[in-house]
């Protein structure tokens, strides 16, 4: 008797634990659901201080202006136009940055492509804009930006491209898919958010808790604009498998150029990532 009631407490001792431990994971997969927004998105800001010294040290120049537009329910989007003055109706590049990425120091990189207006719009709650940032806050505001843009008299709306980096390509192929676009520039690609999730993750079950998917395969086959694929040779955020997945359903011209011994944050930082992107636009 004293075996049988010392087996029923092991037993139910055992089944305490297993109900602790199944009840830990499903709290842990809670907190994940919810707050996985911040484990996608890091908005990164500016102080009205920082906004204040970029604003002066380019007050002197007529080709920098400053960009406030009104997307979805009245939110400010915020960011810059860097004009081409040599033309009275210039091709425009509309870039969309990663997921960590505030825009205002590509004003500093602008120079480096050549014969082309730059619009750099911050994501909401990036920088100074307005709201907080989703997968459909960015692609409504992707098209809002497109919107606003191609309806100036200083933009020539036939020679459009779109260009992302990272989480933007996701944003880039999206607007590709609902707006007429000359080309496309993808920066470390990926063929989905899901896909990566999964392999960063492949102890969780990401297809069940990812409600932000960003699922740029879908939408490939569907566009067929031209597009250049640039990716690093040592980037192990998104490896180079999930970028070639996406060229190969690419439904147009495709090239994709790996930029050697630079990973997913140093890409920009080679030359020949400049000299490609050059190239690739005197075509258009």
């Amino acid at each position: 008797m004293a075996d049988a009631n010392r087996f029923k407490a092991l037993l139910l001792s055992l089944v305490r634990i297993m109900v602790g431990v199944l009840l830990g994971i499903f709290i842990l997969l809670l907190l994940l659901y919810i707050f996985q927004d911040k484990l996608i998105f890091f908005p990164q800001t500016l102080t009205a201080d920082e906004a204040d010294r970029i604003a002066k040290r380019y007050s002197h120049s007529s080709q920098i202006e400053n960009i406030g537009l009104k997307s979805e329910k009245g939110i400010c989007i915020r960011g810059w136009f860097v004009k081409n003055s040599t033309l009275k109706e210039s091709p425009l590049i509309i870039y969309f940055g990663g997921n960590a990425e505030e825009v205002s120091y590509l004003i500093f990189h602008t120079d480096k492509i050549k014969g082309w207006s730059l619009a750099l719009m911050n994501y909401r709650g990036y920088g100074l804009s307005e709201g907080k940032p989703t997968e459909k806050n960015l692609y409504t505001d992707a098209i809002s930006i497109y919107d606003y843009f191609t309806k100036r008299d200083d933009i020539d709306k036939k020679r459009i491209v779109v260009m992302g980096r990272s989480l933007g390509t996701g944003v880039a192929t999206y607007l590709a898919k609902m707006r007429p676009v000359k080309a496309l520039i993808l920066v470390s690609p990926y063929d989905s958010l899901l896909s990566v999730a999964k392999e960063h993750f492949p102890f969780l079950p990401v297809k069940l808790l990812l409600r932000h998917r960003f699922d740029s395969l879908s939408r490939a086959p569907f566009i067929s604009a031209p597009l250049l694929v640039l990716v690093a040779s040592e980037d192990n955020i998104i490896r180079i498998s999930h970028s070639k997945k996406l060229a190969e359903k690419w439904g147009g011209e495709h090239s994709l150029i790996i930029v050697e011994g630079e990973d997913h944050n140093t890409i920009h930082d080679r030359e020949i990532y400049w000299k490609t992107i050059n190239e690739f636009l005197v075509k258009f």
